[in-house]
């Protein structure tokens, strides 16, 4: 009798070089987690955001794996090759953020005080941590856009960069909330407002290319999306200039740390994160002008 379920299944979703990055993303998630939460242990801040991570990736991986396989991602009402592209790069992000962060926190090369077993459990989620942030960058390389090709917004270099630029918004966001004393002066206000701004549109341009529905906007969406790059170019190169001089220059901050400052609650060491990531953000932005004049939008894929 001829089988009538094969026709159903897209076996390509998990024996293409795609699907079994995705697989070994699945498994080296689910392993990290588990040995973390079985006996290598997290606490405090640092260690929740590592297990968000590791769940939070695993479970993406988990319904876009099936989605695949069971042709369910055509009932969504959304860009699914935007969806997943973009998830791909985020996903990269967050893993290596997490790789970093739970061995630099957690892991000891001495068994005292948390005894040699605890410690070997860490180690090996480090380990595979490390392996999962590799299984993602390799999904990223495999799907990104060939030159020539027509493809998804968010696998085009200009895309998979805005992803980017959101995640250090991030990140210069918690470097603010962490008693940077952004409201001493104006123009830090002024430069907390660039940052906002420009992480909210880019946030809205990738969330219209994940729905799907840029081709119902009244404007030309890939027009206003260069425009809006090159505005950002410039609002960052206003903040690149303002938060240096006002909180490193003598007659307004302190070119040195303080000597009395505390570890870990510095305004001067949050400034200087922000300081830093401001000008990643503005080479991200100017990298992205540059090749938003050479993709072509799609507008569902």
């Amino acid at each position: 009798m001829e089988s009538t379920g094969g026709p159903y299944l897209n076996t390509a979703a998990v024996t293409s070089p795609v699907g079994i990055a995705r697989l070994l993303q699945m498994t080296l998630g689910c392993t990290t987690f588990s040995l973390v939460a079985h006996r290598g242990g997290f606490s405090a801040a640092y260690g929740t955001f590592c297990m968000f991570v590791w769940t939070f990736c695993f479970a993406i991986t988990i319904f876009i794996i099936t989605c695949e396989f069971t042709h369910l991602h055509s009932c969504l009402s959304i860009s699914w090759g935007n969806f997943t592209a973009a998830f791909a790069m985020l996903a990269t992000l967050m893993s290596v953020t997490a790789a970093v962060i739970y061995p630099l926190y957690f892991v000891q090369l001495d068994c005292y005080p948390i005894g040699c077993e605890v410690r070997d459990f860490r180690i090996a989620a480090s380990v595979f941590a490390g392996l999962l942030f590799i299984a993602y960058a390799a999904e990223v390389f495999l799907t990104r856009a060939k030159p020539g090709q027509v493809t998804s917004y968010m696998a085009t270099v200009s895309g998979l960069l805005k992803i980017v630029q959101a995640f250090v918004a991030c990140i210069i966001f918690g470097a603010l909330v962490n008693d940077s004393q952004y409201s001493k002066y104006v123009a830090m206000q002024w430069c907390v407002a660039v940052y906002s701004f420009c992480f909210v549109v880019t946030v809205v341009v990738v969330a219209f290319s994940v729905t799907g529905k840029t081709a119902m906007l009244w404007f030309p969406f890939e027009r206003s999306v260069v425009i809006y790059t090159f505005g950002a170019v410039l609002l960052y190169m206003s903040a690149a200039v303002i938060w240096p001089v006002f909180c490193f220059d003598s007659k307004y901050g302190s070119p040195r740390r303080p000597g009395l400052c505390a570890k870990g609650r510095c305004p001067w060491d949050s400034q200087l994160v922000v300081a830093i990531f401001t000008y990643v953000n503005l080479l991200l932005y100017v990298v992205d002008l540059a090749y938003s004049q050479r993709i072509r939008f799609v507008s569902h894929l």
